[in-house]
């Protein structure tokens, strides 16, 4: 019997074989090239990788995906679902977004609210009877407040600011880099990211536009999480997990702030676990509260 498990971010695809623990690795999504097509080739790139190709590897009983280029219309959802159950030659495929799997990931009970945080930022709460709401994961162009994104792009208009002399002097302008070179990058999402780091470092440094961007971004993420503990029923305590690139980096200069701008309700929460060790977990047991969330789809038997 095999089960995998499978991670798709912006960075890369990663698959765990479950019974071994072996990890190998894929492409990841980009902005712009959300086909499912896409999705398949990366899919069975780190197959072969993993010496799955046509099956090769043994039956797969269970693969689940959790992917940041989860298709939001329901058949294309269903229809990569096939395709993928046909490259792995698997009896069932689970497929949903990333933000499932990092909250199976970080919160092994299930309830609570997961925040996950990189480039993008996407919100998950689910309660006690199964019901979930998702907040933001809008996307870079219409939502994201807070993300790694979301700073890096303040930093960046600081910086024209400050160069133009429409705005107060920071040590941002210090940068290289002519953010205008950014708009013929194809991966101008991540690159934009790519800034928030330095954006981090100078507001702890004490450069006040670099404070005011970090406050700002603190203050969205309170929101969000706030809102998403709000709509959870009764009155008694959430927890509440940050995953992801941005929270890893930031550390403590993040959740301290973070803490102070929440409810009494919102219990900052280490998480269990990763996205993947979610996808290992939708792989390998029951749907539970997740299964809403999730598209199965189940092959021939064998």
């Amino acid at each position: 019997m095999t089960h995998l498990a499978f991670d798709g971010g912006q960075s890369a695809l990663r698959l765990r074989v479950v019974a071994s623990g072996a990890v190998v690795q894929g492409p990841g999504h980009t902005h712009g090239s959300n086909s499912p097509q896409a999705t398949l080739d990366a899919v069975r790139l780190t197959a072969e990788r993993a010496g799955l190709s046509a099956g090769t590897g043994g039956p797969v009983d269970v693969a689940a995906l959790g992917l940041t280029g989860f298709p939001q219309h329901p058949p294309t959802a269903r229809t990569l679902a096939a395709g993928i159950a046909e490259i792995l030659q698997a009896a069932e495929v689970r497929l949903t977004q990333d933000m499932v799997t990092a909250h199976a990931g970080a919160l092994p009970d299930g309830y609570g609210v997961v925040v996950a945080a990189g480039t993008g930022l996407v919100c998950l709460a689910v309660d006690r009877d199964g019901s979930w709401h998702k907040l933001d994961g809008h996307g870079y162009l219409f939502g994201d407040a807070g993300s790694a994104f979301a700073i890096g792009r303040a930093g960046y208009v600081a910086v024209q600011r400050a160069r133009d002399g429409r705005g107060p002097s920071t040590s941002l302008a210090d940068t290289a880099l002519d953010p205008i070179n950014l708009y013929s990058s194809p991966t101008v999402v991540d690159d934009v990211a790519r800034f928030a780091p330095a954006v981090l470092r100078a507001a702890a440094d004490g450069d006040l536009v670099a404070q005011s961007i970090f406050s700002a971004a603190v203050a969205d993420i309170a929101e969000t999480i706030t809102t998403a503990v709000e709509r959870l029923t009764g009155d008694g305590q959430v927890p509440v997990a940050c995953v992801g690139g941005l929270f890893a980096g930031a550390g403590e200069q993040l959740t301290e702030p973070l803490q102070a701008a929440l409810p009494r309700r919102a219990n900052l929460t280490e998480a269990a676990g990763n996205c993947l060790d979610g996808a290992e977990r939708l792989a390998t047991e029951p749907p539970g509260p997740y299964a809403d969330l999730l598209v199965i789809h189940r092959g021939a038997d064998r």
